[in-house]
């Protein structure tokens, strides 16, 4: 027999309970999965006004070069992502990637100046310190920020919120970053979240995260929001879900992710490949794939993670990745994977649900318009 390891508390764990949080496990951690507002509702608030979100339970690191070693020209030994060019107070979505082209995890790069700041996803944090200490031990320091939380605020009021409290934020763009006081705290933010909004990622000591989010709670546009409106908010705006719409098996490519693949490492980069699958995932930017992943549009009910695609006379063509209701897009939304020569817009589909054939067709992302703010 084995003992199961006790769920991990975020440092908001009896602010959640105190505002009458429904608790779920999630990536070994007791998070909020919704409030008694309810998904529906916190999904449409968020998209109508702000939301916070608790997402402590990712992986927060700080990368320092020693032994005279570029922290950003060692970290881009392991993502084919331009980061030895990033500008200071700039972040970067990036990759890492295995031997085969697949995605190990996707992340967030800022540049803090003498060292760069990293987000990891909650499931693969160990995995992705370990995979940095394997390659980097020698030339990087690798730091967990574990005495930090990470609250995210998101909505088209989620400026003036911030602005109200921290008036510098006013003028960030979208990816932007910064480190300001709020709530007596030290914080490090970034324009950015995982809605398709406009909003702001804000790293807090742990210490005063409660403060902090009482506060931002207590602006009268803001509400608290679980995991189920962040899962239906990031699918409506398009967003991959580590584990679900790629995973070490799927390459950027086939995973449309080929905007994340730098100019700069694409075969004719000034630094072009020098990261683990390079070989295989720039053939397939010039040659294309089999596979490839698509917004999905399903007639007349939701179709779930893991209902097979098919095709003409019944052939399995793919399978669905992330499937439900979208409450701002006005139905059924999924996105899924399907053979390149069904990837076209417009081309109609089945999912099967319990047996039975749901008409779905190929459509363009996001479902929902995107936000962020570009100034």
């Amino acid at each position: 027999m084995t003992t199961e390891q006790p769920l991990l508390r975020t440092p908001l764990y009896n602010l959640h309970l105190e505002l009458g949080a429904k608790m779920v496990p999630f990536a070994g951690y007791d998070m909020p999965v919704q409030y008694p507002m309810g998904i529906l509702k916190e999904h449409l608030h968020t998209r109508a006004q702000a939301g916070l979100f608790d997402v402590s339970h990712m992986g927060q690191v700080r990368l320092t070069g020693k032994n005279g070693k570029n922290a950003a020209a060692e970290l881009e030994t392991l993502v084919p992502v331009d980061i030895v060019d990033l500008p200071l107070h700039q972040q970067r979505y990036a990759l890492f990637t295995n031997p085969q082209g697949g995605i190990l995890d996707d992340l967030m790069v800022a540049n803090n100046g003498d060292h760069l700041f990293i987000v990891v996803n909650a499931a693969c944090k160990q995995a992705d310190i370990a995979h940095l200490h394997q390659h980097l031990a020698d030339s990087c320091i690798i730091e967990e920020l574990s005495d930090r939380a990470l609250l995210a605020l998101q909505g088209p009021a989620a400026a003036s919120v911030m602005a109200r409290l921290v008036p510098e934020t006013s003028t960030m763009i979208f990816m932007q970053t910064a480190t300001v006081t709020l709530a007596g705290a030290e914080c490090y933010i970034s324009r950015s979240g995982y809605t398709g909004e406009d909003g702001f990622e804000i790293s807090v000591p742990n210490a005063q995260a409660e403060a902090l989010a009482r506060l931002l709670l207590a602006q009268p546009e803001v509400a608290p929001i679980g995991l189920g409106a962040r899962d239906s908010l990031r699918l409506e705006a398009g967003l991959c879900l580590y584990g679900h719409d790629m995973d070490e098996h799927t390459t950027p490519i086939e995973a449309s992710l080929t905007w994340a693949i730098s100019k700069a490492r694409r075969a004719d980069g000034v630094r072009a490949g020098g990261f683990p699958g390079a070989e295989i995932i720039l053939k397939q930017l010039a040659t294309g794939t089999t596979r490839k992943r698509v917004g999905l549009r399903p007639e007349g009910r939701p179709v779930r993670e893991g209902a097979q695609i098919h095709g003409a006379e019944g052939k399995l063509v793919g399978a669905v990745s992330s499937g439900g209701f979208g409450a701002s897009a006005n139905g059924p939304v999924a996105m899924g994977y399907v053979a390149t020569e069904y990837a076209q817009l417009g081309t109609k589909l089945d999912a099967m649900v319990s047996n039975k054939a749901v008409v779905i067709e190929v459509v363009k992302l996001p479902f929902v318009q995107q936000r962020y703010y570009r100034g």
